[in-house]
């Protein structure tokens, strides 16, 4: 064999040694095939989601959370977190479709989101609105600026209660949050006198609490409860029709009653509910809080809604002769410039929806015969125009099965609710 032969054979050899090596390690450790179950193992193997805040990875950042301090501005917390005048100008600009940075409150969070190195420069600045909402300000590439709401949680709950003084003060006592007392009182204002409440009175409801970072912000939808007043049981059930949902009885009657849509019949409204109107006869600006309706002197004024009369009385520097009727424990309405009242209209008697009151005049600080009238709901002024007067229809014939069926469980979980045994 020539040397030139043999230097090829030495060459094939060695090209063929991964070859033969290869195939010797497969006869011996044989590769598994890719099955069903192997990829079900392969997919047990999953990467934990990162943590975040505010849709932020917290890995990722150097966190620091503070509080807005008295008399301290967004400027001040930008320059202390090493932000320049010309950046901040921006940011404000940037900020002002979003939210107005001059509203910051003392005592709100804010959260400052540096880059994770040696330069420590912000990243995100993050400041809470309110317990839902907060606004979020990137600095990253260029700056931008929006707005937010945090994941609400909703979590399903039962409270009962015997009452002693009151239906907020039991809700304090049995660590219930307080605003329950307001939404029952909303739900059984036509047929529960709570100005009236006595020693014994006791409720049982189910409602859905709703949290945010499991902090209670309020509460969510009730579902069902029942009041026990002066030795009787009042239902409510929060019940679905036609795609609006009221609170009806056991029976299917609606818990609440409607107002009339104005308390006389009117030319025009010649005034309506304003935070700053000029005063005809004054001539400043100040807050009128209620309806004038235009209409002749003697045109007769009806009352909106069943209520017992707590005011009848003259003012002279302002609503002239006037009365104040209380409807339940949420709503209040008041009449004012009357000419004269109603024959049997005194202070402390109960009056009907529709029934006659007075009469329009111009008594009063008053340019012309006219009814200004207003309404209250928990002591504060409402635009009479926009009271909520849900409708006082029952539920319909057609869906009275489904409504027996629907409210059955909730009344059988109400009633085997145990009341607190008082001390």
């Amino acid at each position: 064999m020539t040397k030139k032969k043999l230097l090829v054979f030495i060459v094939i050899i060695l090209l063929l040694i991964p070859a033969i090596y290869f195939a010797i390690h497969r006869y011996k450790h044989p590769v598994s095939p890719v099955t069903e179950s192997t990829l079900d193992t392969l997919a047990v193997i999953e990467i934990p989601e990162p943590e975040l805040m505010y849709g932020l990875p917290v890995d990722s950042f150097r966190i620091e959370e503070n509080t807005v301090k008295r008399n301290q501005f967004l400027a001040d917390i930008f320059l202390k977190a090493g932000v320049d005048y010309p950046t901040i100008n921006t940011i404000v600009e940037k900020t002002k479709p979003v939210f107005d940075v001059r509203k910051i409150k003392v005592g709100n969070r804010y959260t400052l989101f540096y880059s994770n190195d040696s330069l420590k420069q912000l990243s995100h600045f993050v400041y809470a609105i309110d317990n839902t909402d907060y606004m979020v300000v990137s600095l990253s590439d260029s700056i931008q600026a929006y707005r937010d709401v945090k994941e609400t949680q909703s979590e399903l709950k039962t409270s009962t209660g015997v009452i002693t003084s009151s239906l907020w003060m039991c809700m304090k006592e049995h660590d219930v949050n307080p605003m329950l007392a307001i939404e029952l009182s909303e739900i059984f204002a036509w047929t529960v006198d709570f100005f009236g409440i006595e020693k014994g009175d006791n409720f049982k409801v189910y409602y859905e609490e709703l949290y945010v970072d499991s902090i209670s912000i309020g509460i969510g939808k009730v579902h069902s409860a029942v009041f026990h007043h002066r030795g009787r049981d009042y239902y409510a059930f929060n019940y679905e029709e036609d795609s609006v949902a009221h609170f009806f009885d056991e029976e299917g009657q609606s818990l609440r009653k409607a107002f009339l849509k104005a308390p006389l019949k009117f030319s025009r409204i010649s005034s309506r509910f304003s935070h700053s109107r000029l005063h005809p006869v004054l001539k400043i600006r100040r807050p009128h809080h209620g309806i004038d309706y235009a209409a002749p002197t003697g045109t007769p004024v009806y009352a909106l809604g069943d209520g017992r009369v707590i005011a009848r009385a003259y003012q002279k520097r302002g609503g002239g002769n006037y009365i104040k009727i209380k409807h339940n424990s949420v709503y209040t309405t008041v009449y004012m410039h009357l000419h004269g009242f109603a024959k049997g209209i005194t202070k402390g008697s109960h009056v009907k929806q529709g029934q006659l009151i007075g009469y329009v005049g111009s008594t009063g600080l008053s340019t012309g015969p006219h009814l200004d009238f207003r309404v209250f709901k928990n002591g504060k002024p409402i635009d009479p125009l926009k009271v909520d007067a849900p409708p006082v229809n029952p539920v319909k014939e057609e869906n009275m099965a489904n409504f027996k069926g629907f409210i059955e469980p909730l009344k059988k979980q109400l009633d085997a609710l145990p009341l607190p045994v008082e001390e």
